[in-house]
């Protein structure tokens, strides 16, 4: 849990705390990924604030979670971080492309440098949701924004100044509909609780606007129907269409609130499609066969690979019809087309508990024997665990995501 405007740390087991105590020395040393925004002119982020759940967490849950736990971290750091995967998550890869380190994790804030600060603050963690979830003490977007307001009273290092030249990421992946399935929903009552979700994130996102941020970036929900959570039904061989309406309504609705949100700030909001970016692969590698026979349906910025890779020409009307549409760079054509052929079995995670009563990252209670086991190369794996991508999955999806991103920078 998040409390400002100091954390503790709660009993946990050694092993967990002596990984918390190395990831917090890597976190001192190391001077972090850097990299570059291409493209000159135009909005460069000078700092970068993250608000969401575990697609943008990096650290922020108690060191009790899982994702403070072995087998968490091993591609890197090689330690557990806090991150829900095996690597880096979405923040990572956006912050890289800013040219800019990772920021930090809220909840680790007081050992930062004033160096480290400066990059901006991560308030997101694995659990949140727009609204409070089945997850108990998650700080949910709301108390998530109260923090980076109190930061911004405080003058905090991170917040004293550039606001105006810094760029939010907002990441959510659904917690708020599991929370509400769980509580007995149904499909029936979810679109008046969708719209619900919607217009408080809308509310969300001009708030953090209001608050002096240049631009916000937030990501649609991804097809919650391909997580390994549900694809284990069927030996992770099929999505499941039952929840696609549900998706697809918050991704229309949150699409309009984000075009309304545009005309009254001169295009300070840009989606990022994780769904479509996601259902690029999963859709691809199914059985080891390419399957895109709705190419035509892609997100206007995959129109460039489905045009390249299958040469679709019925496809190419639509796809130069749509607003927003821009030819892609080649070498970010290449990247997603190995990335097609890359996993194996994008549906089956590479991390697993060994049966239903273990999830990644489980161990005996009593011998402290691992209940879970791990694939041969993560590299080949598209999800880490049942709901969370592997650090390779997220460059890939960030691969696709960056012609939508160069709209803006």
């Amino acid at each position: 849990m998040i409390n400002p405007p100091a954390m503790g740390i709660l009993k946990a087991p050694s092993s967990s705390l002596l990984y918390f105590i190395v990831f917090l020395l890597w976190l001192i040393l190391t001077s972090g990924v850097q990299g570059g925004i291409a493209k000159d002119g135009g909005f460069r982020p000078r700092k970068l604030f993250v608000f969401g759940d575990s697609y943008a967490s990096t650290g922020n849950n108690d060191i009790s979670v899982r994702s403070w736990k072995v087998p968490y971290g091993i591609t890197f750091p090689g330690v557990p971080t806090g991150r829900f995967s095996d690597g880096r998550v979405l923040t990572d890869f956006l912050a890289k492309y800013l040219g800019l380190k990772s920021p930090m994790a809220y909840r680790v804030r007081s050992i930062g440098s004033s160096k480290q600060l400066n990059y901006g603050m991560n308030f997101a963690t694995g659990g949140a949701g727009i609204f409070d979830t089945i997850f108990p003490g998650r700080p949910n977007m709301t108390t998530q924004i109260d923090l980076f307001q109190q930061l911004i009273e405080m003058k905090a290092p991170s917040t004293s100044s550039g606001l105006n030249s810094s760029l939010a990421l907002v990441a959510l992946s659904g917690n708020d509909y599991s929370s509400y399935l769980a509580g007995n929903g149904s499909f029936t009552g979810s679109p008046i609780y969708i719209s619900r979700v919607v217009n408080q994130l809308a509310a969300n996102l001009r708030r953090i606007y209001d608050l002096g941020v240049g631009k916000v970036v937030v990501s649609n929900l991804p097809p919650l129907g391909c997580l390994p959570s549900i694809t284990v039904s069927s030996a992770f061989q099929k999505c499941n269409s039952t929840f696609d309406p549900l998706i697809v309504l918050h991704n229309t609705i949150l699409q309009r609130a984000l075009a309304k949100l545009n005309n009254e700030t001169n295009d300070a909001f840009l989606l990022l499609d994780v769904h479509g970016s996601f259902r690029f692969f999963l859709l691809a590698t199914v059985g080891k066969q390419i399957q895109i026979p709705q190419a035509c349906s892609l997100p206007h910025h995959l129109c460039g690979y489905v045009y390249y890779c299958f040469n679709l020409i019925s496809c190419i009307p639509e796809c130069q019809a749509r607003p927003g549409s821009s030819r892609i760079t080649m070498s970010n054509f290449i990247y997603a087309l190995s990335g097609i052929f890359k996993f194996e079995n994008a549906l089956k995670p590479c991390c697993l508990g060994v049966n239903n009563e273990f999830i990644c990252g489980s161990v005996d209670a009593t011998t402290g024997n691992k209940m879970y086991t791990i694939c041969s190369n993560p590299k080949k794996a598209f999800f880490w665990d049942t709901n969370h991508p592997t650090h390779e999955g997220w460059q890939e999806v960030f691969n696709i995501l960056k012609p939508s991103l160069q709209q803006m920078f």
